[in-house]
Order: structure tokens, then C-alpha cells, then sequence
């Protein structure tokens, strides 16, 4: 079906820790009558010239939207952004290089920042293109935390309390290390002995040294993950242990690693929230999993058995500093069962409820999805202003649109292809229209808006949202 009027692009990556957070906004786009747009991030991109003049939403400023952003901003389309990486993010000068790109920020209108941190990260940035707003709102992604949204988890709380009972999560996030293709790792493996690795795409952006240091770590760190899972199995033996990867990691390891074990059970269905919800404890290092444990009141201990404080102080500092820290199994172990015990709870005090309220905005008041709405309802009064982009730049913009499609078909067929569509599905499942349509019908539900939202298919899996 055809659009005709200005539409809210939101684009998803990672299905499983942004699609629900991401429909929340599409909700309250359509109940502010900005309908939305949602699917896979490159089905999208590559339908982007066949939207009328809309606003796009970025999850990243990254480089690789150097030659995107203009084509976008060519056929009339307004760009704004947030970063997914910027609420655990790397040390400024790292972070600038890997995450921001000035041809990309050049072209974007608006900026929507986790908290008060974000943002003041962003301003330090000697790129930044003066005068662009700002907007201290918080993530969607946050608002899903918050005591009156959880009844959205009701049912899949229910089957994983049912299916598993009294359990123990491990998050991990080895991507750096364990990625499910290799050419996303931090470094590329060697064809022969003696030859200087060649970076993956987790490295790019970062002076070589940090890039092998942070190799070091993590991969100790993974190690020890491995040793440690079955320990605390053994340690726990009224508990199941729940594995969740980081989403673009291999599972393989870990699938092998339950082969040999009772009860550890490897899974990364649906989004994190209920599994922190039905969790006794969370076990993790670095990880964002930390802070949403801790924003929750979860019991959270980061395992810590390789010390680096380069890395541990200069880039995971957040998730470590609101959680019970244990530093060898012992500990651990130790920790974990005052836990259990129900001796001790989620790390509390005045340091890390600082921490909370520097780094993320919206745990309180109205939603961060509804503060980022009443901008965009803005832009799209700007947008209806403006007059339509000549011809010329749509036929421009739609044979540019259509040259990386193609080219990104034929890069999906390569081996080892990080555009494979084994990966694709691997980061986005099919999803059907009624299921969707059911999550809707959840947050209507508890936002207190009335009447059903209509979902429409119009490209492949892009769905339009609404009244």
C-alpha cells in the first residue's frame, strides 16, 4: 500500500534486544498520528527512496553511513539519531573514532541521548556540528524497565518460570572474540604463522595497541566464562543455568559447553526483560545486561577473574560499578549464595544511584519514547513546510539505493559474508503481522490508549504502524 504522508522510518538491526522497544515508539508515534515504518534495518535502507519525504531513525553515527546519510537527506528525508553503543561505550577519543563519523553527523537534524553522560560525550565531540539539538529524553530501551511496563512480559515471564523454574542467568558478551562470522571479530585469523592479524570490523576505529589489548582481555575473560559456568552448575545444584550470548556472538561454544553439563541451558529468545524478571541472580562482566538488572532491582554480580584497568575502568565501568563484584570463583560462589539465600540483594548506595541518574534519563516521569515523540512531531510540521525534492534527486537517490542493493546481493553470497542471509535471519526472524498486532495490543493496553492499531505489510518484512 502506497504512503503518501510523512512516516517515521525506524529501523531495527538486532531483533531480540530492539525490536519491542522500538515498536513501544512506533506505538506511540501512531497514537500521536505519525505513523511508523518497521523491519529490518537494510530492507529499509535499501527501500529508502521509495518513502515520501520522512524521518529516519539511525541507531548509529558510524562511517559506514557516509555515502547513506547523503542520498537520504538528497531525496527529502530527515535524519535523526541515537547510539544503542552509548550508554556503555568506550573512552572518548576511541569512541569517536569508531562511533561517530563527521560526514554522518553532518547530515543529521536531531540528537536523542541515554542521559546527561551521552550527551556530554557527544558535546566533546570536535566535530559536532554546532547548534544541532541535543535531547536529553533517554532510550526506548529503558522504558521498557520501568515498574509499569512489565505487565508487556506477563505471558513470556509465565513460560520461562514454567519451563525453568528457579534459575541463575549468565550474560555474556564475547563478540569482540566469539563473533558469529570471524571477519566481525576484533582481528582476523592469520593463514599462516608469523603474519600480522588483519583487524576485524570490531576493531575498527581503535589504535592498534587498545585493539590487541582489548583482544587479550576479553578472550581471557572468555575463558574463564567457560570454566566457570559449569562451577557454579555444580555449586548451585537446585538451579538451572540460563545462558544468554550477546547477539552477534557464535553459540556453537556454548551449545557445546550445556552437552556436558545437567542443567545449563543455552538461549537467546526474546528480549532479555522477562529473563531478568524470573532470574534469582545475573552473572555478567561489562555487560548492559548489568545496568538493566540493576535499573530492575535484579541481583547482579560481574565476574571479574582477569583485571585490566584500561579497559574494565575505561570502557565497562558502568555495568561493573552497579553490580556485586567477585574477582575468582571462590568469591563468586561465595556471593552468589548470600544471594540465593536472600542475605543480600541488588548493589545498592548513594554512589550508584548517582551513576543511575548521570547516565540514564527517563526511569521516571514521562516515557523516553514520548519525549522523543513531541520532537519529532516537530520535524514532521518542518518536513509538511518544505517543498518536495526535485525529480532529479529522487531518480538520483533511487538508482544510488538500487546500486548497493545490488551489490550487497551479490557480497550476501560470498563466504563468510557478514551481509550472508543466514545472518540476516540470524539477527531478524520472520515475524507475522498478528504477532506484532499482539505486542501492540499489550502496550495500548498499558499506556491506557484506546482502540487497536492498524498494521499493514508493505515491502518484504516492513510493516506500517498506524491509528
Amino acid at each position: 500500500m502506497p504512503i503518501t504522508e510523512p512516516a517515521l522510518l525506524i529501523p531495527v538491526e538486532n531483533q531480540v534486544r530492539e525490536l519491542d522497544a522500538k515498536l513501544l515508539l512506533a506505538c506511540v508515534a501512531a497514537n500521536k498520528g505519525l505513523h511508523a515504518v518497521i523491519g529490518p534495518k537494510r530492507e529499509i535502507e535499501f527501500r529508502i527512496a521509495s518513502f515520501p519525504r520522512s524521518i529516519f531513525l539511525s541507531k548509529s553515527l558510524r562511517i559506514g553511513n557516509r555515502k547513506f546519510f547523503p542520498t537520504t537527506r538528497k531525496l527529502g528525508h530527515e535524519i535523526v539519531a541515537w547510539d544503542e553503543e552509548a550508554l556503555v561505550h568506550l573512552p572518548p577519543d576511541i569512541y569517536f573514532s569508531r562511533r561517530l563519523s563527521p560526514v554522518g553527523m553532518a547530515h543529521v537534524s536531531h540528537l536523542f541521548a541515554w542521559g546527561e553522560d551521552n550527551a556530554a560525550l557527544w558535546r566533546q565531540y570536535p566535530e559536532l556540528p554546532p547548534g544541532i539539538p541535543i535531547h536529553v529524553t533517554g532510550n526506548p530501551r529503558n522504558d521498557l524497565l520501568r515498574p509499569e511496563m512489565r505487565d508487556f512480559y506477563k505471558e513470556e515471564l509465565g513460560n520461562i518460570q514454567s519451563n525453568y523454574h528457579r534459575f541463575i542467568l549468565v550474560n555474556t558478551n564475547f563478540n569482540h572474540v566469539n563473533a558469529y562470522h570471524l571477519a566481525q571479530n576484533l582481528f582476523q585469523p592469520v593463514k599462516s604463522i608469523g603474519e600480522t592479524p588483519v583487524f576485524g570490523q570490531a576493531a575498527r576505529g581503535m589504535p592498534r595497541d587498545y585493539a590487541e589489548g582489548l583482544q587479550a582481555h576479553k578472550q581471557a575473560l572468555f575463558e574463564k566464562f567457560l570454566e566457570m559456568i559449569p562451577a557454579v552448575e555444580e555449586a548451585c545444584p537446585g538451579y538451572a543455568i540460563i545462558v544468554r550470548p550477546h547477539p552477534t556472538e557464535n553459540q556453537a561454544v556454548y551449545h557445546q559447553l550445556a552437552e556436558r553439563c545437567q542443567r545449563v541451558h543455552v538461549t537467546n529468545a526474546g528480549n532479555v526483560v522477562p529473563w531478568l524478571m524470573a532470574a534469582r541472580a545475573l552473572i555478567h562482566n561489562g555487560c548492559t545486561t548489568g545496568v538493566e538488572a540493576h535499573v530492575m532491582g535484579v541481583p547482579a554480580i560481574s565476574f571479574r577473574p582477569h583485571v585490566n584497568d584500561v579497559y574494565d575502568e575505561g570502557f565497562y565501568q558502568l555495568p561493573n560499578r552497579l553490580s556485586h563484584q567477585s574477582f575468582d570463583l571462590a568469591s563468586l560462589k561465595s556471593t552468589l549464595n548470600s544471594i540465593l539465600e536472600g542475605h543480600i540483594g541488588a548493589a545498592d548506595g548513594d554512589e550508584r544511584r548517582a551513576l543511575i541518574q548521570h547516565h540514564l534519563a527517563g526511569i521516571e516521569g514521562p516515557l523516553a519514547c514520548e519525549k522523543i515523540v513531541d520532537v519529532l512531531a516537530r520535524v514532521v510540521d518542518d518536513l509538511r513546510r518544505r517543498s518536495k525534492p526535485p525529480a532529479l534527486n529522487r531518480m538520483e537517490g533511487w538508482y544510488r539505493t538500487t546500486k548497493r542493493r545490488i551489490r550487497q546481493r551479490i557480497k550476501s553470497h560470498l563466504p563468510g559474508s557478514t551481509k550472508s542471509r543466514s545472518f540476516e535471519r540470524h539477527r531478524y526472524p520472520e515475524m507475522t503481522r498478528e504477532e506484532i498486532e499482539t505486542r501492540l495490543k499489550r502496550f495500548q493496553n498499558i499506556l491506557g490508549h484506546s482502540g487497536p492499531l492498524r498494521v499493514e505489510r508493505i515491502f518484504g518484512k516492513l510493516l506500517r504502524i498506524s491509528l
